[in-house]
């Protein structure tokens, strides 16, 4: 017997369902996890299939015989705790695979990731390989998001509420140090052309009717959002989206105009003069719009914002005083 510690993530969360079941609601949420399968070698890491290296290998139908036994054991043992495999496909990236599961109520949907985590990191190990949601490994390589195709419900019915979007629209910076929280996050998130070129990873606050540009895709019954990458706990990014968008729906935020064109197109000039905001581009500034958000911080709980503030800071401070091989090859002999 006791009292569940309030800064458990999954505790966090089951607060946040409570909100919503005060109000006779429920959250379902589809979560979209990418990973690189790798393997070590001399210099670093590299994709574990080794004959991987189309230009553009997403849906490549090679790579996947040749990465069978893994997939298979891996989409096996979740099949045997319970989890809806439906789909796994190659990405974007060299070594970069996504697996889909059936959606769930939000707590249950949160549990799958995490157990589909533990057994793909067991289960590479055992082929030699190394499994990683390492949100951007390589710079010349698309990254990895973990997309949430999220609905709103009231018992048996779909929800469409357009103040529940408009909520998280607007905690979108705060929640960006929840669904991004890693310095390496931030190398997805960019703002123009990154080195991997288009990444399909959300720079703008916007939302669209089938846009996968915009931060929030808006569909038929459900919205996908698309700023958590790999790295997220899906718990604390369950539990502030949730949080914002019933502060959306308790103050009745106005969604505003739909994007529909191709937000990667525009140069940022021209997104602000829309008046479109832009998501923080470090983890130092996601770490300081979480903590000068109430509304989440209240969410996640006193001790738990706190710590959560307080250690990405230090991890933040930690990468800006380190002297990386770029620097030293750009600025050694330079002056």
């Amino acid at each position: 017997a006791g009292e569940p510690f309030d800064a458990c993530p999954r505790q966090v969360l089951r607060r946040q369902v409570a909100r919503l079941a005060e109000r006779g609601w429920s959250l379902r949420t589809g979560i979209e996890p990418e990973f690189f399968l790798l393997r070590r070698t001399a210099s670093g890491i590299a994709a574990a299939d080794a004959e991987d290296g189309l230009d553009k290998p997403s849906y490549d139908l090679k790579t996947l015989p040749r990465q069978r036994d893994f997939l298979k054991q891996l989409s096996d043992g979740l099949t045997a705790c319970g989890l809806d495999v439906f789909q796994i496909d190659h990405e974007d990236a060299h070594g970069q695979y996504e697996l889909n599961f059936h959606h769930a109520d939000a707590l249950t949907s949160a549990d799958h990731l995490m157990l589909f985590k533990m057994a793909a990191h067991a289960i590479a190990e055992q082929h030699g390989s190394l499994f990683s949601m390492m949100p951007k490994p390589f710079a010349n390589q698309p990254g990895s998001g973990m997309h949430f195709h999220v609905s709103l419900w009231e018992g048996a019915t779909c929800v469409e509420n357009e103040h529940f979007i408009a909520g998280v629209l607007h905690h979108s910076a705060a929640l960006c140090a929840l669904a991004a929280p890693t310095v390496n996050s931030y190398k997805r998130l960019v703002v123009g052309e990154s080195l991997s070129g288009t990444s399909w990873a959300p720079a703008y606050v916007a939302h669209g009717p089938n846009n996968r540009t915009a931060l929030i895709r808006t569909l038929p019954g459900r919205f996908e959002w698309r700023l958590p990458d790999a790295a997220a706990n899906p718990y604390l990014a369950t539990a502030g989206l949730i949080a914002a968008g019933l502060d959306g729906v308790d103050r009745k935020l106005p969604l505003g105009p739909a994007c529909t064109d191709d937000l990667f197109k525009p140069t940022l000039a021209e997104i602000r003069a829309r008046g479109i905001p832009v998501l923080p581009q470090s983890l130092g500034e996601a770490t300081d719009a979480l903590a000068a958000d109430e509304v989440v911080c209240n969410a996640l709980g006193d001790t738990l914002s706190g710590e959560f503030a307080r250690l990405k800071r230090e991890e933040w401070t930690e990468y800006a005083r380190h002297v990386s091989a770029w620097e030293t090859a750009r600025y050694a002999t330079a002056f």
